[in-house]
């Protein structure tokens, strides 16, 4: 049966931190720095350039899960850096190192543009676990405070929890939840963009499975819930956003590539960065499966889910 789901109490702001983005971002990354820029300092403390020292920094940075394409792809930039600017120095690397880091990321650079569709359909997936949920309502935090309107969908029918975090996200954010009692998640979101399109509503965040307690695989349940939703909104899903936990580390490249060959993803949300020490990885996808991130997440408060600036990013890694 059809329910919709509304509070009309006011978003929590007593969860507000009095810190700015650029400082929870530098704490958020404390682990990944204290692994990362430490073993650095200590490596470009001084000395010459030679090939050991490239062998010391390959480790370092596999270490911190930047991953063998990414790492050598530094590697070679450090050394044309090198050459070019005729360094002699180990010093003199750290710099050439952000710099180089700094490039590879600024691809994935791409803020998520709501334009040109009313109601803006956005699928979200990631595997149980990665946070998904919890990003779906901070983006409805996000995207209020840009002045739209939000309804969100609990696509994720085959666990209860889910809907129920939902809901509670929703509540939190005097936000519409639409949810249904049953096992279509398809359904649940065809109902929900109908009744945005009803509404006059801007945007909805479609909740998706992350694991199946049945034989049906995954990927084709998402792949029938993706051409649902483009009949129910010709051209939608407008976006289909990727959650990942940084925590996992490579095996989020191993994700990519899977939700990225079926659902063709145009989005990331890498979540949890203030939980691990290989926050690296970000340069991995960078390397293997450049899709845009289009936020990070480094904390468990509303306002800790930011559009991804590469120079923000590389800046709280090595500070």
């Amino acid at each position: 049966m059809l329910s919709f789901f509304k509070s009309d109490k006011k978003a929590d702001e007593s969860q507000e931190q009095p810190l700015g983005w650029a400082a929870r971002l530098k704490q958020g990354l404390t682990k990944t720095r204290d692994n990362l820029g430490r073993q650095l300092t200590g490596l470009f403390g001084g000395g010459k350039i030679d090939e050991a020292l490239y062998e010391e920094l390959e480790t370092i940075l596999l270490s911190a899960d930047v991953g063998v394409a990414a790492t050598q792809t530094l590697l070679d930039d450090l050394k044309s850096r090198v050459k070019r600017d005729k360094l002699e120095d180990a010093a003199q690397l750290k710099q050439a190192l952000r710099d180089g880091l700094q490039a590879l990321l600024t691809p994935l650079e791409a803020p998520l543009a709501i334009e040109g569709h009313k109601p803006y359909v956005i699928m979200m997936t990631g595997v149980n676990g990665a946070g998904k949920t919890t990003t779906i309502g901070k983006l409805a935090k996000h995207f209020q405070a840009q002045g739209k309107s939000v309804l969100l969908a609990a696509g994720d029918t085959f666990r209860a929890a889910a809907r129920e975090q939902l809901q509670v996200w929703g509540e939190r954010n005097n936000v519409t939840v639409i949810t249904q009692e049953g096992h279509d998640s398809a359904a649940v979101i065809f109902d929900a963009i109908q009744a945005a399109r009803a509404r006059g509503i801007d945007i909805v965040l479609a909740d998706t499975a992350g694991r199946l307690p049945t034989q049906l695989h995954l990927m084709e349940e998402l792949r029938k819930i993706k051409r649902v939703i483009a009949k129910a909104e010709p051209g939608a899903p407008h976006e289909t956003i990727l959650v990942l936990d940084a925590n996992t580390g490579q095996n989020a490249i191993a994700q990519v590539k899977s939700f990225d060959d079926a659902l063709q993803v145009t989005g990331l949300v890498l979540t949890k960065l203030d939980g691990t020490a290989k926050g690296g990885v970000i340069a991995a996808i960078a390397k293997t499966r450049p899709i845009p991130v289009r936020f990070i997440g480094v904390g468990e408060q509303l306002d800790d889910l930011r559009p991804f600036v590469a120079r923000e990013f590389v800046e709280a890694l090595f500070e």
